[in-house]
């Protein structure tokens, strides 16, 4: 076989690749996710003893990618997003999803013995914006109920909301950031942001836990 008959192989391959992973059902997506991180974090040492550059590495590879932090955060900000200036709306976005990565990589050095079970997807083949119900099966304890809302984009499912024991994300954050910007404005909010993240890193630097 010649170079270019190999080449356009390659490229035949790679272009299906890409079609596939875009088409991707939204709860196969979140299947495919959490396995992958709950399997590493079982079985990788440096996870196990808290390692803080290792948890956030698989946070990095594994989760941020399929999440939509734009929207996120201008869901997050409300009415206030459409106030901010465009340096404004990327400072609060890069903020806030160093304030979400800490949070997924203190629950990551938390996993030991739980299990995950997935509910049906129920929705339609035409749907943009779906949720895929799960829950997390403790060893002691009641099941921890973890919801996600997607929305479809060009590039595929992305995660923009997520839901833990009745509380959305995004809806938690809205009243804190409304209030911080009532009384400091948009800049208030970002160096509150900023702060913070700076005290989740030392934490995590010293325990390999964001608290």
């Amino acid at each position: 076989m010649n170079i270019l008959k190999k080449l356009s192989l390659a490229l035949v391959a790679m272009t299906f690749a890409a079609h596939a992973a875009v088409q991707e059902a939204p709860d196969v997506l979140i299947k495919r996710i959490s396995e992958e991180v709950m399997s590493i974090a079982k079985t990788d040492k440096d996870i196990q003893s808290g390692n803080p550059q290792r948890i956030q590495q698989i946070v990095d590879e594994k989760i941020l990618p399929n999440v939509d932090f734009q929207r996120m955060t201008a869901l997050a900000a409300g009415r206030h997003w459409r106030e901010a200036t465009p340096e404004q709306q990327k400072q609060l976005t890069t903020e806030f999803r160093s304030l979400l990565m800490y949070t997924y990589s203190g629950a990551i050095s938390q996993i030991r013995d739980q299990k995950l079970e997935y509910r049906p997807l129920r929705a339609d083949p035409t749907d943009t914006e779906v949720i895929v119900n799960t829950q997390v099966i403790q060893p002691r304890g009641e099941p921890l109920q973890l919801s996600y809302r997607l929305a479809k984009s060009p590039a595929g499912w992305k995660i923009y909301d997520v839901n833990v024991l009745g509380a959305w994300l995004v809806e938690t954050y809205k009243g804190s950031f409304a209030a911080e910007i009532s009384k400091s404005g948009i800049e208030g909010l970002i160096k509150t942001l900023v702060e913070k993240n700076k005290k989740l890193a030392g934490s995590m630097a010293k325990t390999g836990k964001a608290s």
